[in-house]
């Protein structure tokens, strides 16, 4: 007879290592096991469809205990944290602590079965390297030709792995290029948080190696009081892509140079120079916001707005000791859409530069 338990497991953990602190992105859930799960066949495993963590749709809440240790593995920081409704945790702290700089982490949790601590791993805090470089990729519809216009095709995309829609290899050979030139990549994508293992599983079959994925956590937009998101979010992604670029930069520090590579299906191409405007061209927060509030793709609640503007000041002072970085955006279109997306206007009040910084690329 099989016994099962539940138990909390980590579903996301980004740990990364700047200047003065270390930043921690996670996302915890329940699942039960059972106590002979060790002996499954390995060759049995098969690429995950994101039907199959259609699950990670509950929500729960944890306390973890984040301890700090030095490179002789003592101690020197300890702290609990909650998380919010869905078990999601944003966590910051110095990584020097009494001139001991910290070189590993342990996360455990500690609310679920009293007196206990469930350790949940033992990590090593990525460091950027200088000078810092940083890659961010979208996946669908630049990394894969993903398909979710009809009920069908939206279907079929939760039950098949994704290595059933067509690769975009020349997409791919640029994200590649750019890690082989040292640039620490972050894949962020609007995809459902529930396709991460899914998402995983396909970065790894094709050799990109990264931990750091981000993507739209759909219980938030079903929220009716602690959600960042609301049903609009939906099909639009500007605040979505925009808050989540400007909390990498946050986690990471202002890099030295940054690749943006998206599509020019949706808003990339806006996003990307928004961004580009901030922290080169120094724009002022309430000026970026003047003019993106009248973009369909930036139609935010007053909630959002809020906290729009609040990342941009912090994003802002992060800027203003900093030279001007080098930035270089790539944009994946088919050819015939090319001179359709040229011609949208991307030219806003805030904005000194103009679509010369793209590159348009055929894939």
């Amino acid at each position: 007879m099989i016994e099962f338990m539940k138990r909390p497991y980590i579903v996301n953990f980004i740990i990364i290592e700047s200047d003065n602190h270390i930043s921690i992105k996670a996302s915890l859930n329940s699942s039960e096991v059972h106590k002979n799960y060790l002996q499954s066949n390995i060759s049995n495993i098969t690429p995950s469809s994101p039907i199959q963590s259609l699950g990670l749709l509950n929500a729960y809440t944890f306390r973890v205990l984040i301890v700090g240790l030095n490179e002789k593995k003592e101690e020197v920081y300890r702290k609990e944290y909650d998380s919010d409704s869905f078990g999601n945790f944003e966590i910051r702290f110095q990584k020097k602590i009494n001139n001991n700089s910290i070189h590993f982490v342990q996360a455990y949790e500690v609310s679920k079965c009293p007196g206990l601590e469930l350790l949940l791993g033992t990590f090593i805090p990525v460091k950027v390297q200088s000078p810092k470089k940083i890659v961010v990729c979208d996946f669908d519809k630049t990394l894969v030709e993903t398909k979710y216009s009809t009920p069908r095709e939206l279907y079929e995309s939760l039950r098949r792995p994704l290595e059933h829609f067509p690769k975009i290899d020349s997409s791919i050979e640029l994200l590649k290029e750019y890690i082989a030139k040292d640039y620490q990549p972050f894949i962020l994508s609007a995809s459902p948080h529930f396709y991460e293992k899914a998402i995983r599983d396909w970065l790894y079959q094709n050799q990109i190696f990264t931990g750091n994925l981000m993507l739209k956590d759909y219980r938030k937009v079903f929220s009716l009081f602690e959600g960042d998101l609301t049903p609009k979010d939906l099909k639009s992604q500007g605040f979505y892509k925009l808050s989540s670029l400007v909390n990498i930069l946050l986690m990471t520090g202002i890099p030295d140079e940054i690749t943006l590579i998206g599509d020019g299906f949706e808003s990339d191409t806006l996003i990307y120079l928004t961004l580009h405007a901030v922290i080169n061209e120094k724009a002022d927060p309430w000026k970026v916001w003047n003019s993106l509030k009248k973009k369909e793709a930036f139609k935010l609640t007053t909630k959002q707005q809020s906290r729009f503007l609040t990342k941009f000041y912090r994003l802002g002072n992060l800027t203003k000791e900093k030279a001007p970085q080098k930035t270089s955006i790539h944009i994946r279109c088919r050819k015939d859409d090319i001179q359709e997306i040229m011609q949208r206007d991307y030219t806003l009040d805030f904005m000194k530069t103009d679509l010369s910084l793209v590159d348009f690329y055929v894939g």
